[in-house]
């Protein structure tokens, strides 16, 4: 059954949970995917206001917005959760992680396919902002708070606005990256920053030393004048 194995995916990423009775009744992500399996069969049904309507009775109780057309898989994990937003064409893989602030959003006011897609073990960092019909591939990593626009390739890791890649992050089996915060090492920005901050550094240098061997030789053209003063 899909959701206990929901309720599964939180004892394997959150250590804190303790028990199945901890999660369903105080975890906001589980009780929203619960609202949703439940919204997702009626949508499949054609009974679309019901589903609509258990839709938002879910955001009221647990401030998560599933629409119940969205695609979700198997083990989806919603951490904290206040915030998220997963827009009607949206399709989300297996194994996936979101964190709180996160939106699942369209970029266009067109009927069909407007909201991303997700591959297996996606994870996705507080507050950032999946936008558009886009596709992020098996296991990439999204940073906190980055807005990405543009598809993804397979084991990246994204950060910034808009979200860029810092490099291939090979993840190992089992390994969980709970914010998907990147290293700042191979950011293109960070390294434009810091050639010229150290280039920056390198004419101050010049300069004071330019000026010093000024001040040099002013010093010794004051020490002839006097000398000559003195000998007429």
């Amino acid at each position: 059954m899909k959701f206990i194995e929901d309720i599964q995916s939180v004892f394997d990423r959150d250590p804190s949970a303790r028990n199945t009775f901890e999660i369903i009744t105080c975890y906001s992500g589980v009780q929203a995917m619960l609202f949703y399996r439940l919204a997702h069969n009626l949508w499949v049904l054609k009974l679309k206001w019901l589903a609509r309507f258990i839709s938002m009775l879910g955001r009221w109780f647990t401030g998560i917005e599933i629409h119940p057309a969205a695609t979700i898989g198997r083990r989806f994990f919603i951490d904290h959760g206040m915030g998220v937003v997963i827009g009607e064409t949206a399709k989300i893989g297996n194994d996936c992680t979101l964190y709180h602030g996160v939106t699942l959003g369209g970029t266009t006011w067109n009927k069909g396919k407007r909201h991303p897609t997700l591959g297996n073990n996606v994870v996705v960092g507080a507050g950032a902002k999946i936008l558009g019909p886009i596709t992020l591939a098996d296991g990439v990593r999204v940073g906190s708070n980055s807005v990405v626009v543009k598809s993804v390739e397979k084991d990246q890791t994204v950060v910034g606005v808009p979200a860029r890649v810092l490099k291939e992050s090979k993840k190992q089996s089992g390994e969980f990256d709970s914010y998907a915060v990147g290293s700042d090492i191979d950011d293109p920005t960070v390294k434009a920053i810091n050639s010229i901050l150290l280039h920056l550094h390198d004419m101050d240098l010049q300069l004071h030393k330019v000026s010093k061997e000024l001040n040099i030789d002013e010093g010794k053209d004051t020490s002839v004048n006097n000398l000559e003063i003195e000998s007429k």
